[in-house]
């Protein structure tokens, strides 16, 4: 019978909380409708301050910003429901990936931190309510991301081509799903995806993002630095591996361009340059033959760098998730209601095979409505 959840997701830019109502029946996936709820300036601020602040964080201000994430987060899913006619009481439970605060799976003690109170979208909505996927990966040795390549393979695995899901967030990502269901899927962070592009715009011209890769494609890379960057060790670390902004931001590039008189286009050209090369470079070093590259996230909108790709990556027939049932903007958040089903009903959640975990495990900490 099918049940419906809902999908959470608020990513590095913290822009806005993205929410998916997807009608789940026979691990199949049909995404119903959509909302974005925006975050107020002043608490974007304040996250960003969070995230990036690598000592001496405020308890008051974390806490803080858990609390008014929570009541952020439910409201986006009441708002949910009422634009698009649905009752609270119709929906088995919320799925909410939360607002990644720190991600650090390679320390002496690894840990992943998402903040956005699960006890407050719980009690305001009246829906069960799942959060905090990552830990219980991480508990079992792996590296607590990617996490979606298991509802990859339920939403877009095919038994007559091999295909790999390429996911343009913050950070870009694979998983690669083979026709042959005996040969194991793949999934990993493979470098930066739009974190760098996006923090360099806003700082130079005060832009969330770089639409359609307009300033990007006004200039040229600067081949020395972009030399550079792909040097980074974590371009060529072989899975399992996983990163995030904590790694990728503005210092670790003014650490990396030793270089003078590079103008502000051509550091955003190279920086769209530079994602473009550890992609390719992860999908010919990492992967098996693809047949078809499927892309999603905020990244396939990049005009600019998916032209790129299709020039590197020119063997492979590349298309948008949009063909394949769940629009480019919305898989992610869709990921995450799918995990909640996984989590409600028993079933295990991440691929240890992508994550580095010793096995596969129920994912997640189920907050139960009153």
């Amino acid at each position: 019978m099918p049940e419906l959840y809902i999908g959470l997701m608020s990513g590095t830019s913290m822009d806005g909380i993205d929410a998916a109502l997807v009608e789940i029946s026979d691990s199949k996936t049909h995404l119903l409708a959509t909302h974005q709820h925006p975050v107020p300036a002043s608490l974007n601020k304040t996250l960003h301050q969070l995230a990036l602040n690598k000592h001496n964080i405020d308890l008051d201000m974390l806490g803080s910003c858990d609390a008014e994430l929570g009541e952020l987060f439910a409201e986006a899913s009441l708002q949910l429901l009422e634009k698009n006619h649905f009752k609270p009481s119709q929906i088995k439970a919320i799925g909410s990936h939360g607002q990644t605060i720190r991600h650090q799976p390679n320390t002496q003690h690894p840990f992943s931190m998402q903040i956005g109170d699960a006890n407050r979208i719980a009690y305001k909505t009246g829906i069960t309510t799942i959060c905090d996927f990552r830990r219980m990966d991480i508990a079992a040795g792996g590296q607590g991301a990617p996490l979606v390549p298991a509802f990859h393979q339920a939403a877009f695995s095919s038994a007559i081509e091999n295909r790999a899901i390429l996911n343009i967030g913050g950070i870009a990502n694979f998983s690669y799903l083979p026709k042959d269901k005996n040969n194991p899927i793949l999934g990993f962070d493979c470098g930066p995806g739009n974190t760098l592009m996006d923090a360099w715009i806003k700082k130079i011209k005060n832009k969330a993002f770089d639409k359609d890769g307009q300033w990007a494609a006004s200039s040229k890379p600067h081949a020395e630095l972009l030399e550079k960057l792909l040097q980074d060790d974590f371009i060529h670390r072989p899975p399992p591996k996983s990163t995030g902004r904590e790694y990728y931001h503005l210092d670790w590039l003014q650490q990396m361009n030793t270089f003078s008189n590079i103008s502000h286009a051509q550091i955003q050209a190279t920086l769209c340059a530079f994602t473009a090369h550890s992609i390719q470079y992860a999908a010919e070093h990492f992967l098996p033959p693809i047949d078809t590259l499927i892309v999603c996230g905020g990244g396939a909108h990049n005009q600019h760098l998916m032209q790129n790709l299709e020039k590197q990556l020119n063997n492979i027939n590349i298309q948008n998730s949009d063909k394949f049932g769940i629009a480019a903007d919305w898989v992610e958040a869709a990921a995450f209601a799918w995990l909640a089903h996984q989590t409600l009903h028993l079933r295990t959640g991440n691929l240890a095979e992508a994550s580095g975990a010793s096995k596969a495990v129920i994912l997640g900490a189920t907050y139960f409505s009153h």
